[in-house]
């Protein structure tokens, strides 16, 4: 690795390796500036080439003296042709303050990941994924992180540069509150996996909003990446129609998870991988913020994207993660062997859930969507909802199910629940589907797919039985699908429910 200053920085000092578990960070020299002398402006320009293995971070520390009211960064890296099959350059960036680069983020003031090639940080503004607040005097870190480095390397350049002067007034974040009205005890239709322009997406709080609206949703989730900088920035967009809560995509180099419905202002972070044995912790920490831990898409191909920590400290599980693809039913069919597992080891299931991850035109905002029973439209009864599994996922708002599970004199059970009754008691499934034009009705246990229905009218709607014992299926959980062209291939999904158990405990 090799670096450089030019202009009137100082030349890089020793570099010191910062080795945390199997994670490594590498802290560069410092980057310094004279303290202001009349000049409204300096311009520090670093550069260096990473080699492949680097360290997931790469901090360059930065003296920022008294009396600077903006720190700017920008920053360019090399795209080498690779040969097939192999990854590129790609290369991420943000911003720690004088608090340090300590795991847990006192000093976090900001990530854009790879959406940006420049930022700014001052006390009453800053780039859209950077948090304002007061440019003061010490020692800040720009973090650089490559997400992949090409076999010849990945040579940067990166340009730092401070303007100084009067500072101005850092602004008092005001929030969307944590109940919208509500219709009392009902299925509230919601999206709690979404990107603005405060990470990688295009879109405005406003517009999403919007399409949230448009898409017959009562509540969604901010979850951008690895930045809480966008929670003050969804309080106009709330209403009596629309519940909005805040929250993040934690993202890591061994899988995301979105933080759902944590406090405001909450930041998680997100720099170790499953070996460095740091996740349970911050697990902990969404749990205390007031937010539900929910691993997104774990089969996703994507570098970094694949889910490596387990499902211990799981509060649900992202089953459908936008366009239903291969991805999603491998997913699907894991949940399931969560559930038989759960059935054998007499312990706690995990709920399931489906999100658009909408980033930008034409991801559609709503599709999926996770359909909640709550008691009212508020966020700790929609998180009670999810965490207990009193739901189910539906690609669109066209798609509207109940699913009941009847038996031993009278009794009934729905989603999420559990129906007592003696191993031999005959029970009826019924599901009644409207939306669903063509597709098809199963029903899945611990067995697997014990019936498929004929396909549902051009209508839509229908109503499906079924007959069963708690001794024959020890859950029953429902799916609608599409018709599909390819003999055995299931097609794609339409809606499925979370599960009903049968029998006692």
């Amino acid at each position: 690795m090799c670096d450089d200053t030019h202009g009137q920085a100082q030349g890089i000092g020793r570099r010191a390796l910062f080795v945390t578990g199997a994670a490594a960070a590498l802290t560069l020299g410092s980057v310094s500036f004279a303290a202001a002398d009349g000049q409204h402006q300096e311009t520090r320009t670093v550069r260096g080439t990473l080699p492949p293995g680097s360290p997931d971070f790469v901090y360059v520390p930065v003296e920022v003296p008294s009396g600077v009211q903006e720190i700017k960064v920008s920053y360019t890296y090399d795209k080498p042709s690779v040969p097939a099959g192999t990854q590129g350059n790609a290369l991420d960036i943000g911003l720690f303050d004088d608090r340090g680069t300590e795991l847990g983020g006192r000093g976090f003031r900001g990530w854009s990941g790879g959406a940006r090639t420049e930022f700014f940080v001052r006390a009453d503004d800053a780039t859209p994924g950077y948090v304002p607040g007061p440019v003061r005097e010490g020692t800040w870190y720009v973090a650089l992180g490559p997400y992949t480095v090409a076999p010849q390397g990945l040579t940067y350049e990166l340009t730092i540069t401070l303007t100084y002067g009067a500072a101005g007034r850092t602004p008092h974040p005001v929030y969307p509150p944590s109940r919208a009205k509500g219709r009392g005890r009902d299925w509230y239709r919601g999206d709690c996996h979404l990107h603005s322009w405060y990470s990688d997406g295009r879109r405005t709080p406003a517009e999403i909003a919007a399409l949230a609206r448009a898409a017959g949703l009562d509540f969604i989730n901010s979850s951008d990446h690895n930045t809480h900088s966008s929670h003050p920035h969804w309080a106009d967009q709330a209403g009596d129609d629309l519940l909005i809560m805040l929250g993040e995509e934690i993202t890591t180099r061994n899988g995301h998870v979105v933080a759902l419905g944590t406090e405001p202002g909450t930041f998680v972070d997100w720099r170790y991988r499953a070996r460095d044995n740091r996740w349970a912790r911050f697990a902990r920490d969404v749990r205390r913020a007031g937010g539900l831990v929910v691993p997104a898409h774990p089969h996703a191909t994507c570098v970094g994207c694949g889910w490596k920590f387990g499902f211990a400290e799981a509060d649900a599980v992202e089953v459908w993660n936008g366009p239903y693809t291969p991805d999603d039913e491998a997913t699907l069919a894991e949940w399931d062997n969560t559930l038989v597992a759960a059935v054998r080891q007499g312990r706690a299931w995990l709920p399931a859930m489906g999100n658009s991850d909408a980033h930008r035109d034409p991801d559609v905002v709503g599709s999926p969507q996770t359909v909640v029973l709550a008691d009212d439209l508020t966020r700790e009864a929609i998180q009670e909802g999810i965490r207990s599994g009193r739901s189910y996922v539906a690609e669109s708002k066209n798609v509207v199910l109940g699913f009941t599970v009847t038996g031993g004199r009278g009794r009934q059970a729905g989603i999420g629940e559990r129906l007592e009754v003696a191993a031999d008691t005959p029970v009826t499934v019924r599901l009644e589907v409207a939306g669903a034009p063509r597709c098809s009705v199963r029903f899945v246990t611990d067995q697997g797919v014990l019936y498929t229905s004929d396909p549902l009218p051009v209508s839509g709607a229908g109503t499906v039985e079924w007959r069963t014992t708690p001794s024959y299926a020890a859950y029953v959980r429902a799916e609608v699908r599409h018709e599909t062209a390819a003999g055995p291939v299931p097609g794609a999904l339409a809606a499925f429910t979370n599960p009903v158990f049968l029998g006692s405990v």
